[in-house]
Formats: C-alpha cells, structure tokens, sequence
C-alpha cells in the first residue's frame, strides 16, 4: 500500500514538473525541435530529385554517380549474380565480428598492395571492413582525430564534397591544397607540389587514388613519382581513397599504381577502398580501411582501435556484401569474369569520352574538348559554369551538379548527340 502511494505521488510530480530549455524560461515537451531548420539539400542527391520531377520526355541526367549501360539502365554484374546463386540458402545470418569478413579484407588487401605483398605476409596491415568507401574515411577521420588531436587534413580543391563532411564531423581541422587547373582543364601540378612542400612536416593529405571525383584529372605516373618523393621528404601522411580501382582504366593493377609508388618508396599510408563502383555494389556498402605498420605488433594495436571505433557507432558491419566479394575474389574463374565484367564498363566510359568530344567538334564548336578524353573515369570536369548548366537544365532538361561535372555513365549512345548539341549551343558564344 505504502509503495503504490510513493509510485502515484512520483508519477504526479513527473506529471508537472516542467521542462526547463537551453534558453532559459519552461517550455512544453512539443518544443523540443522548434529550433531545427531543414537541412540543405546534398548538391548531388539534389540533381536527382530534380530530374526524377522533371515529366519531359527528353529529359537527361547525367549527374548520377553510378554506372548505367548503354540504354541508361542500371547494370548487375554477372559474376554477382552468380554469386548470390552460390551463397543462396548456403549460409547462416550470424553478425559478424567488429572487424568484419576476414576473407573479404585478405581479398580486398590484395587488390590494394598486390597479391605478393611482403607487408601482407608480414601482418604490417590493420584492415578492417567498412560501410563502403564513405565509413573508411569517417573511421579513419575519427581515428587520427583520437590519436594525432593537434592534426589537420589537407584536402584538395575540388573533391569529393562530402569528404569535407566527413572530416568536418570528426572534428579534425581542414585545409586545402591545390589540384584542378581551371584554364587547362588538368592538373595544377606546380601549385599542388608548392602546397605539399609549405605544409608543415609530418601533415595528413588526403589523396584519390585514381580517377579523381569530380574531375577526372589523375596525375602522371612520373608526377606520382614526385608527389611520393616531396611527401617523403616532409614525412607527410598519405591517405588514399580508392573509389574506382579497375573502373578507371579497366585494369585494376594500373589503378593501384599510385599506391604501389608510394610503397616502393617506404610510406606507411593508409586506403579507403570501395566496391560500389567496380562490381556494382552500391547498396550492400561494402569496403574496407586499411593502415600500413610499423610491423605486427603495431597492426594488431591499431585494429584493434578501429574496432573500437567502429563499436559504438554501428557494432558490426552488414554481411551479405562482404560474402559476395569475398566468394567472387577467391573463386578464380568468378575473379576471371569480374576483371572481363568492370573492363567492359571502364571501355563504355571511356568510348562515350570519344563519341562526346567528336559530336562536339563535329557540330564547329570553338572550344577546346581535349579534356574529355585525358580525364579519367566516371565524371568529367566539363568546364561549364553555372549559368550553363542552369541553362542546359531549363531548356534542355539535362541534368547535374553546378560545377559542370558530368557522370559520364549517363552518357549513352541515345543521348550523347542530344547532350553535344545542347552543350554547343549554352558554350558557344563563350
């Protein structure tokens, strides 16, 4: 009886007891939120809300970043189908370890460093499982925030915009260094290396591996030789995200050549690799972060501060994706299929390059559309401003982000004189 009155009396001085805010004064539960404004729209996802609304009939979106074939339909690699037939009632639904698919990480590890790597055999490697390409950097933003606190990132100009939220998130300070020429439509190659050289010693650069989002403008073998070198001579960190290993150029060995320079040249780097665009994998958010040691027993130590990261913020990661990677990497003939399958996609790429520069020359263009076909992978830097692709959006209904970056894998056989066309009439009184 004396313990139903205590529960009843508690309950009443809950009952109105006022909710005292962060400004001061009492306000109502229902005023929780009033202070949260809508967020911005996320420049990329935005494009394609707009075209999705769009009811023309000759509508393009060429601000998509993923692969599509040549009718602009999205695209299941064979080698996946077959191994969701492999795994298909084969397997329980257990959770995997904070460090993820070990098959899947000694795959992907080899993809990156080589399959005969010493630093592989010698376990120098702290690698765990991701949520895509996106979780390996905020991991590994998160893990030089805890243990290089007074640390910045440089990040180059443009990127990918949310490697800036990322870091951004994790508190760690940004600054930028030079990469895109806007008059050449290519690599600022002096200024990037003036930038690396003025850092101060021992800073973390954040580097794309391989066809670099959203230009397309990678660095010459021989300018990677120099980056390496500089970054050695300063003891900069490299950190390598590799979004696109094999869909650039189609081989997957000469996409990881920046990396494999920097580890001939003795760099403890660190890589964020992906496999949403190289087999497909969007939706099952595989990938992978990596760290280069000192030896093992450093590995070990920084793995398990990985995991440690990772634990809080989603305790393990899906499972599904990491068996079919791990099932088509390990299988040979399935490895075989894939190395034909993301081949066939970087030529799409690259062919529609050709088609787009040819369809503009042949219409009498007075610009210059070398940079078509020297940039590299999905997106080209096209070099239109942002009252043209305003323009090409109201009268042309053709579709992507402001800063004139075009998905090359919305570039189909169908479209690509429709695209020139309309390219040429918003650029040719420039």
């Amino acid at each position: 009886m004396a313990m139903a009155m205590i529960i009843r009396n508690a309950a009443s001085r809950r009952a109105v007891t006022p909710v005292s805010g962060d400004f001061g004064g009492l306000r109502s539960m229902s005023s929780w939120w009033k202070s949260v404004e809508p967020a911005p729209k996320d420049p990329i996802l935005g494009v394609t809300e707009a075209f999705l609304a769009d009811p023309s009939p000759e509508k393009v979106n060429v601000g998509v970043g993923a692969y599509r074939d040549d009718n602009g339909k999205p695209v299941v690699l064979e080698c996946v189908r077959e191994a969701e037939r492999r795994l298909a009632g084969s397997t329980f639904m257990e959770y995997l370890p904070m460090g993820g698919s070990v098959k899947m990480v000694d795959q992907t590890l080899k993809l990156a460093y080589g399959d005969d790597s010493e630093f592989i055999k010698d376990k120098r490697i702290a690698a765990i499982q991701t949520l895509s390409g996106t979780g390996a950097c905020r991991l590994f933003a998160d893990f030089q925030k805890r243990f290089c606190p007074g640390s910045q990132i440089y990040i180059p100009v443009p990127t990918w915009s949310n490697h800036h939220n990322i870091w951004r998130d994790a508190q760690v300070p940004q600054k930028t260094y030079h990469y895109y020429h806007p008059e050449t439509k290519g690599l600022d190659f002096s200024a990037l290396m003036d930038d690396v050289k003025n850092a101060p010693e021992g800073s973390f650069f954040l580097l794309h591996a391989c066809a670099h989002n959203p230009t397309g403008v990678d660095p010459t073998e021989e300018q990677w030789r120099e980056i390496s070198q500089l970054f050695k001579a300063k003891s900069h960190f490299a950190f390598f995200d590799m979004a696109y290993q094999g869909f650039a150029s189609g081989d997957p060995a000469r996409d990881a050549k920046s990396i494999r320079i920097f580890l001939d040249d003795g760099h403890h780097i660190g890589i964020s690799q992906s496999y949403a665009k190289n087999m497909g994998l969007y939706g099952q958010r595989v990938g992978c972060l990596s760290v280069l040691c000192e030896d093992a027993t450093q590995a070990v130590a920084v793995k398990s501060q990985l995991q440690q990261l990772a634990r809080p913020m989603y305790s393990n990661p899906p499972l599904h994706g990491a068996q079919l990677v791990s099932t088509i990497l390990e299988d040979p003939e399935l490895k075989s299929l894939w190395l034909k399958e993301v081949k066939v996609m970087a030529d799409r790429i690259i062919t529609m390059r050709t088609t787009l520069r040819e369809s503009l020359e042949k219409l009498g263009s007075p610009l210059s559309w070398e940079h078509v076909t020297k940039q590299i992978g999905m997106f080209c830097y096209s070099g239109l401003t942002p009252e043209q692709v305003d323009r090409l959006t109201s009268e042309y209904h053709i579709y992507m982000t402001r800063n004139g970056r075009i998905s090359m894998a919305g570039v189909t056989t169908g479209n690509v004189g429709y695209l020139a066309n309309a390219i040429h009439e918003v650029t040719k009184s420039s």
